[in-house]
């Protein structure tokens, strides 16, 4: 399970030594108003007397092209700079710079280098990609105990992406002794947090009751939320249990509208079951060139149910009919790759 850590902006709280607080005020607000220019002048000036903190924000306006054009081997050569002073931002930011190749040719173990740096001083987010690298053996030998190691302590200081990995960890037995409850405790954790994957993940804990009772409320309450976030999976989830009435009511509009954001997102499951709704007429009118279309994508995706379906449906179509529903999948393909 992946997950892009964002490269942060922090504006200075204090610059030591080389500016007045009036002044400080003065390039805060210039930069809150978007007066890059002005703000620019205030960090170079506090960088070049080797202020990290100036430093790591003119690093910054580099890597974001903000008030300066885009140039991330300036933006690298700044944070290098901050990070060399101990700037725990400037590492992480360094780091990144080198597991993204941009600026330098990409480079996993200086970038883990990097991370670990910043993680030795408590920053959770570069706990979190270290326990990703170890876990993956990306610019280190993979380990998983020291994986799990640095995922738990960015987990600890409630780094939700750290929180969502543990659970699914525990959920797969992958480093860990298989631990449903464990499982659901960190999906929790990161769920409440906003993460995606997790409310989708904590929907299935419940929808299988597995670390707790099942309890397909709850488990359509996550799946829920993470569906508004866009996640196919969660979405054909939603779906099927307004199809069958699981958890909630029954209702085939719904069951349409949360099966077609899947199925055309390319999610083998939403494909299906909009399949399955073409087929029988519910929620939309009965039509089995299209129910052909879907359960036959659905197949392409790895669907041995869709593949049965699709070739029922076939018999009960004519040869055009046929042909202009595997004309309508291979079109959708075509624009699917785009």
């Amino acid at each position: 399970m992946k997950k892009i850590i964002a490269v942060t902006f922090i504006l200075l709280t204090a610059f030591v030594g080389w500016v007045s607080a009036d002044a400080l005020d003065e390039g805060a607000a210039a930069f809150d108003a978007g007066n890059y220019a002005e703000a620019l002048t205030f960090f170079e000036q506090g960088a070049e007397q080797g202020d990290a903190n100036a430093q790591y924000n003119l690093g910054v306006m580099y890597d974001k092209g903000q008030g300066v054009s885009q140039d991330y081997v300036q933006a690298l050569n700044w944070y290098r700079k901050a990070a060399e002073l101990g700037h725990v931002k400037a590492q992480h930011n360094v780091a990144s710079i080198y597991t993204r190749g941009q600026g330098v040719a990409r480079d996993d173990a200086q970038g883990v280098q990097w991370y670990l740096r910043a993680a030795e001083q408590g920053d959770a987010n570069a706990q979190a990609n270290l326990g990703y690298r170890y876990a993956n053996g990306q610019g280190v030998s993979q380990d998983y105990t020291r994986a799990l190691n640095w995922y738990l302590k960015a987990a600890e200081q409630g780094h939700p992406n750290a929180q969502a990995n543990l659970g699914y960890w525990y959920s797969k037995g992958q480093g860990v002794p298989q631990d449903y409850g464990q499982a659901l405790k960190w999906y929790r954790k990161a769920a409440e947090q906003g993460d995606a994957i997790a409310q989708y993940n904590l929907g299935l804990t419940y929808y299988f009751g597995q670390g707790a009772s099942q309890d397909y409320e709850q488990a359509a309450k996550w799946y829920r939320k993470a569906a508004e976030q866009g996640t196919a999976a969660a979405q054909s989830k939603l779906g099927v249990m307004y199809f069958l009435g699981e958890g909630v009511s029954y209702n085939n509009g719904q069951a349409l509208s949360w099966c077609r954001r899947a199925a055309e997102q390319g999610d083998a499951e939403g494909q299906y079951c909009l399949g399955l709704l073409y087929a029988t007429g519910k929620g939309v009118p009965q039509n089995f060139i299209l129910a052909h279309m879907w359960f036959d994508l659905a197949s392409v995706a790895g669907s041995e149910e869709a593949s049965v379906h699709r070739d029922q449906a076939a018999t009960l179509m004519t040869p055009l009919q046929l042909v202009e529903a595997r004309k309508l999948a291979r079109e959708w393909q075509a624009t699917s790759l785009l």
